[in-house]
């Protein structure tokens, strides 16, 4: 542990933090007479403190200002709560959300024998509650008070306060203070102001998960802390595993999702979404495959979402989906994965959010999901804001991008991010991500040369994005305004493409080739290296990453159009060999192959290796009395070709789609009852007409009937269905271009003929 003893002032303060050390700047010597570690045991029942507890605790009982930075997990109540404890008075401590409130208040009550230990006070409150609250702070009974910043603004409570033995501040989640830190609150640039209006002399502790040295800085100014002592845990997390895949169709994300969570049977984990809307969607997917979930946002009641935290924290959920809303501060240990649907806004989103996997220690697997479409959503929604925060939050989303595109090690970028250094090796050594496997590397020397030239002409007054397009040669208006388009530097980099330029400047700041000015935040500096490196150019090897090139392709996320079902069989061997038996299988009985089964059911059947008629119904298309009634013979002749040829069946399943197969389904078969026109029907479900024919037959091939006369007499007249029926009993194929070609002279066109075989498939196949 690096530990300086000297006291400075917040404007020299300069915070850095080197791999797996904690950070001590201030005095360290302990005055007061407390015995903390048996102040620990008999309040928590721990017999040792975590990391730099100890020490924060220990320069809170001395009045000193202090300040924590610590890994979510790390243990950061403890430093305020014990102290809070054993102090004369109470402690009040701010919070941002009601719900972390509660879930803390309920916590230091499970430690103690009295309920009135800490309260909280906000506007969840009725008028009684409030009163209840005051009674016990009036008689001492209370020891910890948490409170919204908004409580403070409030001059009745002012004065309440100023009247009442506080024995310190604690600002949570004080990165809220700071408009570059990931749940900026502006209501939190006050709080110096009206902590002094209650009691000036007090002691403050400032408390964060999450901070990058600008945020440091700014929680420093903001909050004037006094000559405070600071701890700076590392804010590597080695239990947790990062990984980012490109999200490029939402059907397949959904179903991978699924797969995940079903292969995790009985984890507990949180699905992170950017919208209210997409929660209730993928909260209701899971809960269709017999997934334990719920959904959660600031949409619902507050009582609603407060049972549905209580649910997950009680284990009788075992996934919460939910906006940002959620989670800041939960303390739920064994949270096993954490799943971006939609990339965050920022990587202090992205590290606090996956910071709460994890959290006794044990696996934590983080997966986000990515796509550029993602970006541009984020980008919209700022759209309304001023032009400062669209200015910040556009860099914030920019460092995200750089962070999932990136093909450098995940935990090297984040802990970068927080201005501390990590030895790559190891992540590759315990697979604690992605990234963190042999990859080839590309000779960089001559580009990292243009850079630094470029970064030099420019005096090191510009961002990444400037310097790139100064490179490229792309003429901007601020380019044009100051000219630069006449520097020698200008275009010299037009051989390589902006994705290049982005992913070797990234690694160049790893590398300390370059770095971001803190105060002007994303302003490219050098540093000696950079002098060197021109002076005496080496080699340098970086890895591009091109996973994500196709990853601006995805379908539509709002789109509730299913996409067309073209099925290829992984199995091409045993698919003919299917194909082969439906048709023996049908002739036996008299009737066309695909009345027995849909060729995307032998689609499924190919891929998944279903070798019993239970495996058999999770094929598309194949109901219970479907598979009793034809599938014998299938999966038998799945289960010989599976031994025979030492097949490993896959851990696979149809992921069941709420859209398609309950309300679609539902809503069809009650419309065709109705006999509503087709267009119609379709039209209410913002389907195309050949799409809602392909959900009708999948309904009807598994199983229920429709009668569809009512629309098929406006389509064809008694001859004609008669002529069609007739072809369908004897042809041997399932394909409607062959039946259109074999019943070319009556011109019949997809959609006649495909009505038509729902109604044989009605009448004949049920």
């Amino acid at each position: 542990m690096a530990t300086k003893t000297t006291s400075t002032t917040t404007t020299e303060k300069k915070i850095s933090v080197k791999k797996k050390k904690s950070v001590i700047i201030g005095p360290s010597e302990t005055q007061h007479s407390y015995d903390i570690h048996k102040s620990l045991l008999d309040h928590f029942g721990f017999d040792k403190f975590k990391g730099t507890q100890e020490q924060a605790i220990n320069s809170l009982l001395d009045g000193k200002d202090t300040f924590v930075i610590m890994p979510t997990g790390g243990g950061k109540s403890l430093c305020y709560q014990l102290p809070a404890l054993i102090m004369e008075g109470c402690a009040i401590i701010v919070s941002p959300l009601i719900a972390l409130m509660k879930n803390q208040v309920d916590l230091v009550r499970g430690y103690s024998e009295k309920d009135n230990v800490a309260h909280f006070l906000n506007s969840s409150l009725t008028k009684a509650q409030q009163r209840e609250v005051k009674s016990d702070l009036v008689d001492g009974k209370t020891k910890l008070l948490y409170v919204a910043p908004e409580t403070l603004t409030k001059q009745e409570n002012l004065d309440f306060f100023s009247d009442l033995k506080i024995s310190f501040f604690a600002v949570d989640e004080a990165h809220c203070i700071s408009e570059w830190g990931h749940d900026f609150r502006p209501e939190y640039r006050r709080l110096k102001e009206m902590m002094s209006a209650i009691n000036p002399d007090v002691a403050m502790i400032a408390l964060t998960a999450t901070a990058t040295p600008k945020v440091q800085s700014d929680i420093l100014k903001n909050l004037g802390l006094r000559n405070p002592t600071i701890y700076i845990s590392s804010f590597n997390r080695e239990n947790l595993y990062y990984e980012i895949q490109p999200k490029i169709k939402k059907d397949q994300t959904i179903k991978n999702i699924v797969r995940f969570i079903s292969q995790n049977n009985g984890k507990s984990g949180i699905i992170y979404t950017l919208n209210r809307k997409t929660t209730e969607e993928l909260a209701e997917i899971l809960v269709a495959n017999k997934i334990k979930a719920v959904a959660y946002h600031a949409g619902l009641d507050p009582k609603l979402r407060a049972e549905r935290q209580d649910k997950f924290l009680k284990e009788d959920t075992q996934v919460i989906v939910a906006t940002i809303a959620f989670g800041m501060g939960i303390d739920k240990p064994d949270i096993r994965f954490v799943i971006h649907y939609n990339i965050p806004k920022s990587i202090e989103n992205y590290y606090q959010e996956t910071g709460r996997a994890g959290r006794d220690g044990l696996e934590g697997k983080c997966i986000l999901y990515y796509s550029h479409k993602d970006v541009s959503k984020l980008e919209h929604l700022m759209r309304d804001k001023p032009l400062s925060e669209r200015e910040v939050g556009a860099q914030l989303i920019n460092e995200t991008v750089s962070f999932a595109e990136s093909s450098v090690c995940r935990r090297k970028i984040l802990l970068h991010y927080f201005g501390e250094n990590w030895d790559t090796n190891q992540c590759a050594a315990t697979g604690g991500c992605d990234n963190c496997t042999p990859k080839e590397k590309i000779e960089a020397k001559d580009n990292v040369v243009k850079v630094l030239k470029a970064v030099k002409a420019l005096d090191q007054r510009f961002t990444i994005d400037y310097v790139v397009n100064v490179l490229m040669g792309k003429l901007t208006p601020q380019i044009q305004m100051y000219r630069h388009n006449e520097l020698p530097v200008y275009g010299i980099g037009k051989d390589e493409d902006e994705h290049y330029w982005n992913s070797l400047i990234r690694q160049m700041l790893l590398s300390n080739f370059l770095v971001k000015d803190i105060e002007e935040y994303g302003l490219l500096k050098f540093t000696p290296t950079s002098e060197a490196f021109l002076k005496k150019p080496t080699s340098f090897g970086i890895v591009l990453n091109n996973k994500f090139e196709d990853a601006n392709s995805e379908d539509d996320e709002e789109s509730d159009t299913p996409a067309p079902t073209v099925g290829i069989a992984a199995d091409e061997k045993l698919f003919e060999m299917l194909k082969d038996l439906r048709q023996k299988e049908a002739k036996k009985k008299g009737l066309p192959p695909f009345v027995l089964f849909l060729e995307n059911s032998l689609q499924d059947m190919a891929t998944m290796y279903p070798t019993t008629l239970k495996e058999l119904e999770k094929c598309q298309g194949v109901s219970v009395g479907k598979a009793l009634k034809y599938g014998r013979p299938f999966v038998e002749l799945i289960a010989k070709h599976v031994e025979e040829n030492e097949i490993e069946k896959p851990d696979d399943f149809v992921m069941k789609s709420v859209a398609n197969k309950s309300s679609n389904k539902i809503f069809i078969i009650q419309n065709v009852d109705k006999k509503i026109p087709l267009e119609d029907i379709a039209k209410n479900k913002s389907l195309k007409l050949d799409v809602l024919l392909e959900e009708m037959e999948t309904i009807v091939a598994s199983g229920t009937k429709l009668n569809l006369s009512y629309a098929i007499d406006d389509m064809l007249d008694e001859d004609e269905q008669d002529e069609i029926i007739d072809y369908f009993r004897s042809c041997e194929t399932s394909s409607l271009e062959v039946a259109q070609e074999e019943l070319a002279d009556s011109g019949y066109d997809w959609e006649q003929l495909k009505i038509m075989r729902i109604k044989f498939l009605s009448e004949y196949g049920n």
